[in-house]
């Protein structure tokens, strides 16, 4: 029963779910520390005042869509339950190599996934109004809203994403403890409200808070469609949006971008 409970595909499956609440956690701290308020990108009252759903509906909503996704990795990890073999030590370096190169194609073909049904959703009215504007009731992001969504968006977009990703790359079970978990620490940096290394994020090579923060907030959010790791995918498509982190009189972080006015961030929904 204990090697059950403490086999990779339990663990391939509840790992990520403790990760998301525990990181989520850690931002929550994080963005009431007087010492890290000058990182926020918005002040924390707007959390509530500027956003379409309360706090306890966002839980409500994350939990219940980790329900369907627990439901589904089960199933596909019960078909390659037994299937891994372990690496001998002589081919160590082999499997260390085979590791990294699946989880690049697993993040480069999440990416991909993920960019473009985010963009399709923009893109169609119909699918925006009925189920993309649920995620953009968000105005200003936080952590655990990060998941927040309609539960057929989250569906396609997360679950068979993750999904045709784990297959795809080819990794195994225990492989995906890791790529889903690196996964939901990505997107809940990239909805955390923070700009911890302001000067990193400026760089835009990386999704961030800030590259995110824009999409959020420009009416009909045209731009900046990446969601987890890469932004070269708006560079290719030309949906990138340049931006600006600066400080203001008082030490604090905004966002600057075309369009876009930090000092009345959009409180209506696009």
């Amino acid at each position: 029963m204990e090697l059950l409970l403490l086999s990779d595909e339990v663990l391939a499956v509840v790992v990520p779910i403790v990760v998301y609440w525990a990181y989520c956690g850690l931002h929550a701290m994080l963005g009431q520390s007087r010492y890290l308020t000058k990182y926020r990108l918005h002040p924390s009252s707007h959390e509530d005042s500027k956003n379409h759903v309360s706090k306890r509906q966002v839980i409500s909503n994350v939990l219940t869509l980790q329900i369907v996704q627990v439901a589904t990795v089960t199933m596909v990890m019960t078909m390659f339950k037994g299937k891994e073999e372990g690496a001998s030590s002589s081919a160590k370096t082999t499997s260390y190599l085979k590791f990294a190169s699946q989880i690049l194609v697993g993040m480069v073909w999440f990416d991909l996934w993920q960019f473009g049904t985010h963009r399709i959703l923009h893109a169609n009215r119909f699918l925006y109004r009925n189920l993309h504007s649920w995620h953009h009731r968000l105005v200003v992001t936080y952590s655990f809203g990060a998941l927040y969504g309609h539960p057929l968006e989250s569906f396609v977009t997360d679950t068979v994403g993750g999904t045709t990703a784990f297959l795809v790359s080819g990794m195994s079970p225990r492989a995906s403890i890791f790529f889903f978990s690196l996964c939901t620490v990505k997107v809940i940096d990239n909805h955390c409200g923070m700009s911890l290394l302001p000067s990193w994020d400026r760089i835009s090579i990386f999704n961030n808070a800030a590259y995110h923060d824009v999409h959020h907030q420009l009416r009909g959010g045209n731009c900046n469609y990446s969601q987890l790791f890469f932004v070269v995918w708006d560079r290719i498509f030309g949906t990138y949006m340049p931006f600006l982190i600066e400080e203001d009189k008082q030490g604090m972080l905004h966002v600057r971008a075309p369009g876009l006015d930090y000092r009345r961030p959009s409180n209506k929904l696009q």
